[in-house]
């Protein structure tokens, strides 16, 4: 492979992933963003529209204005956004590891019942802009009961001395599975790849750019959906995707303390991993061995011996996401249980931070959870109030559209797309067709059957 030409594409990846800085555009969107923050604090608090907060103030009718939760989350919630937004905008990706300097790596794909999509995940690794001589990729075909093992022997044969492939006699779950990888695998690096998600040519340089740093252990990439055109849901989940893969993980990268490194792009350092692969892989929670949440897991292990976790915006990786109304409440419920039990997991963990990283993260994480309490507050008494004031729900509706277009302008400005509108039907979609998930997958964090892998 030309060296000269493998850094050149690794410069057009970089210029090409980050929203361009500086430019007209730029600055009217980064001046929305701020202005929108700022006028919608005010309109929640000092107008009529979504009532009089700061007219209660002024009376003294300090009973009505704690009954109202918005008064909570506008006074920590608009700083979080505020602080979140400086952040995000603060951030910069690492640089891609140059040839001399990529070290082994071990690329580990687990698959169940994946069909013929497991191939394509494949030839993406072996397509990877990654020296040869340092690259190995593993297929576990984890206990297929269809004809995976088939498209992971062929793709297999298509790359001779690169791709090795396992096949498992029973299914052990994709935390079995890619625990099989690990042992095997020789790299110093460790990239885990979904079965159902293709890599972008610079994205394993691009991990092991930001594994540079001795004190990273992991490194979560960039997920979007490689079915985005498919219909209204997916382009939805995908505006989703864009946020909180790229906004909320570029803000907590900042701190060093990427909470989730998701499985179907993330790296890890080997020895790191190597360390807790016993205890990650018997992991019990209420007595109940866990079965997914395996990304979160993992990265909780991280960062308890002590290593920092980074966001990597130039390694891209595109996934299939669900596109029924069924397997999407099932993609959040199966989120929504591993983020209970490793948030729970997390308040322990994140005392072992350094103090300024502890001191970021313990604000960030406190008011992102106090949302669950405001928010399904917030519902309750908007129907309480609809029942004696039908005009309060027309206020709702007007306050989710507002607040919506405005967080939209963060995906406007990383995709230039006008694919932002989606974010819109996304807020509305997500309150009436999906708040019930996290209360049901709260009542019934100890389930496994339903939605183990």
């Amino acid at each position: 492979m030309n060296n000269q030409l493998v850094e050149a594409r690794s410069a057009a990846v970089i210029a090409s992933s980050a929203p361009p800085k500086g430019d007209f555009w730029d600055i009217v969107l980064v001046a929305g963003i701020f202005a929108g923050i700022g006028i919608l604090s005010w309109l929640a608090i000092g107008t009529a529209l979504f009532n009089p907060l700061l007219a209660m103030a002024r009376r003294g009718d300090w009973a009505s204005l704690a009954l109202r939760p918005t008064v909570l989350w506008l006074a920590m919630g608009s700083l979080l956004i505020f602080v979140r937004t400086l952040l995000w905008l603060w951030y910069r990706p690492a640089q891609p590891a140059s040839t001399e300097e990529s070290p082994p790596l071990s690329v580990i794909i687990p698959a169940y019942n994946e069909g013929a999509m497991v191939a394509r995940a494949i030839d993406s690794a072996a397509d990877a802009e990654y020296p040869r001589d340092r690259l190995e990729i593993l297929a576990i075909d984890d206990g297929s009961t269809d004809d995976t093992w088939q498209h992971i022997a062929r793709a297999a044969a298509r790359h001779p001395g690169l791709v090795s492939v396992v096949r498992l006699p029973r299914n052990l779950g994709k935390r079995g599975a890619l625990a099989e990888g690990f042992r095997r695998a020789r790299g110093e690096v460790f990239v885990t790849v979904d079965s159902d998600s293709l890599i972008e040519r610079g994205a394993l340089r691009a991990m092991a750019g930001a594994l540079r740093d001795p004190r990273v252990g992991a490194v979560a990439g960039k997920v979007v959906a490689l079915n985005r055109h498919a219909g209204l849901l997916p382009r939805m989940v995908h505006v989703r995707f864009v946020l909180s893969f790229d906004v909320l993980r570029s803000a907590q990268s900042v701190f060093r303390t990427v909470y989730c490194c998701p499985g179907a792009l993330a790296a890890y350092r080997a020895e790191a991993v190597r360390a807790v692969i016993e205890r990650w892989e018997t992991q019990r929670f209420l007595g109940i061995p866990c079965t997914y949440g395996e990304d979160r897991a993992l990265t909780n292990f991280i960062l308890e011996q002590g290593y920092d976790t980074v966001y990597q915006r130039l390694a891209v990786v595109q996934t299939l996401v669900p596109e029924t109304y069924s397997k999407l409440c099932r993609m959040y419920l199966r989120w929504d249980r591993s983020f209970i039990r490793e948030e729970l997991r997390f308040a322990r963990v994140l005392w072992r931070r350094p103090p300024a990283l502890r001191a970021a993260a313990l604000c960030d994480t406190t008011i992102t959870n106090l949302r669950y309490p405001v928010i399904y507050a917030a519902i309750g008494l908007w129907i309480a109030n609809a029942l004696a004031d039908p005009s309060s729900l027309a206020r709702m509706l007007i306050a989710i559209a507002a607040a919506s277009g405005v967080y939209s302008l963060y995906y406007l400005r990383s995709e230039r797309s006008w694919d932002f509108a989606y974010g819109i039907a996304y807020a509305y979609f997500a309150l009436f067709g999906l708040s019930w998930i996290f209360p049901y997958a709260a009542c019934t964090i100890r389930a496994r059957g339903w939605l183990t892998r």
